[in-house]
């Protein structure tokens, strides 16, 4: 059964046409080949196709390519069976298309022409036929400009991943308590989200309790949850590769301790901060820096940080607490596309934090929102940086603080016309 209909495939190839141009050179859309494990014979790792050929051809499969020609369209080359995937995997689902054994041939043919290559070429270029390096790096932003915008079919998708996913959270609040591993609550939820139609997860759920809360990407291990530790889940829904991204913070008792419910409350304001930011024509470095100074306040009247709020941001003091970016593309995979807007330049920083993305939003952009607080050692305890931050920081009243860890709110929001759509509002917080 097809993922996607024919006229949602023939849609997105026509803006992808539109977005590349009639002039231009010829663009190879590769699916790409398993890659085999090291010392594991004839295994591979689960295949997954690059991006933008399954988003321009609906299938999944290893081994074909789509090839654009200017002004005359899209043209698929899909690999056969043989006789051994049939004996080994069975009978899989070809998409329609040329035979891939055609495309050396298709490619001869208009050997007087550029090339653009993404994603790797089924088998070696022709005789006299070069791809251009340079050329495939624009014509990539060409194409990721597309596929920013998600359509209607990779919404629902995504609020499919959102339903399984907030299925498998009230798993995780059930589970948690004092007595309980990490392993155990990432067990519990990740089989909940297949219990809801989940293929898996979008990314290795994060499960950090206590101190581990405060490691961004917290693998979860044989701890056992304390009677007063925070417990952060980190993890998402995949269906189809789409996905959802959720971070809740959860108290392993019946209620946070009063030092937990202080940052919870600053963390859940930065989060409405950023949320509010996100509109139509706003640049996602407002929004991050919006939730940032939200997070600067509320650590002020803590008494944690000193002075203006807007030194806090430009000095990066902020980015002490709150070391990474308000949040990321979300839709096909856990990171989808993201960048910069051309012209500008890739990693640009704000208020102390790389943020993955620096454009202004658009409706139909899916955006995780995932502001968080972290009482980090490796970062507070660093000399270089408490005698830079000397006159910000208030670094005697910091050890009250330590033992909450870390918490980080994070949902997944639908850019629209008007106010944005809140996907994963069913999950409290």
């Amino acid at each position: 059964m097809p993922i996607f209909t024919d006229q949602v495939i023939q849609n997105r190839q026509r803006r992808a046409a539109e977005a590349l141009g009639k002039t231009g050179p010829l663009v190879l859309v590769c699916a790409g080949d398993p890659v085999g494990k090291p010392g594991g014979l004839d295994q591979t790792y689960p295949f997954l196709p690059h991006p933008e050929y399954y988003w321009l051809s609906g299938s999944r499969r290893s081994g074909g390519a789509m090839a654009y020609e200017p002004g005359k369209g899209w043209t698929h080359f899909v690999r056969k069976a043989d006789a051994a995937e049939l004996l080994w995997e069975g009978v899989p689902e070809v998409p329609s298309g040329e035979d891939i054994s055609a495309l050396p041939g298709w490619l001869s043919s208009r050997s007087g022409k550029p090339l653009a290559v993404l994603g790797g070429t089924p088998g070696a270029l022709p005789s006299g036929i070069k791809a251009d390096t340079a050329l495939a790096a624009k014509e990539r932003e060409k194409l990721d400009r597309a596929r920013r915008v998600k359509d209607e079919a990779e919404i629902a998708l995504v609020s499919k991943a959102a339903a399984a996913t907030a299925a498998a959270f009230r798993r995780a609040r059930e589970v948690i308590k004092p007595g309980v591993t990490e392993r155990e609550v990432q067990i519990e939820l990740e089989a909940e989200m297949r219990r809801h139609g989940a293929d898996g997860t979008s990314f290795g759920t994060i499960v950090g309790a206590g101190a581990h809360s405060a490691v961004l990407h917290f693998e979860p291990g044989t701890r056992v949850i304390g009677d007063n530790d925070l417990v952060l889940v980190d993890s998402g829904a995949e269906v189809n590769e789409y996905a959802a991204d959720v971070t809740r913070a959860f108290p392993a008792g019946s209620r946070f301790t009063p030092e937990q419910q202080a940052i919870y409350d600053i963390v859940l304001a930065g989060q409405k901060a950023g949320i509010a930011k996100c509109l139509p024509g706003t640049e996602w470095h407002d929004a991050h820096r919006a939730a940032a100074a939200a997070l600067a306040d509320g650590l002020k009247q803590l008494g944690l940080l000193k002075g203006s709020t807007d030194s806090l941001l430009e000095t990066a003091a902020i980015a002490l607490f709150f070391p990474h970016g308000l949040g990321h593309m979300l839709g096909l995979r856990v990171r989808d596309v993201g960048g910069a807007a051309p012209g500008r330049p890739e990693g640009r920083m704000c208020c102390g934090a790389r943020v993955r993305v620096d454009m202004p939003l658009e409706p139909g952009f899916i955006m995780t929102v995932e502001p968080g607080l972290y009482f980090v050692p490796a970062i507070l305890d660093d000399a270089a940086r408490r005698e830079r931050y000397k006159d910000s920081v208030a670094w005697d009243a910091l050890s009250r603080w330590r033992p909450v860890g870390g918490i980080r709110i994070e949902d997944d929001m639908l850019i629209t016309s008007a106010d944005p759509v809140n996907l994963t509002s069913a999950i409290p917080k």
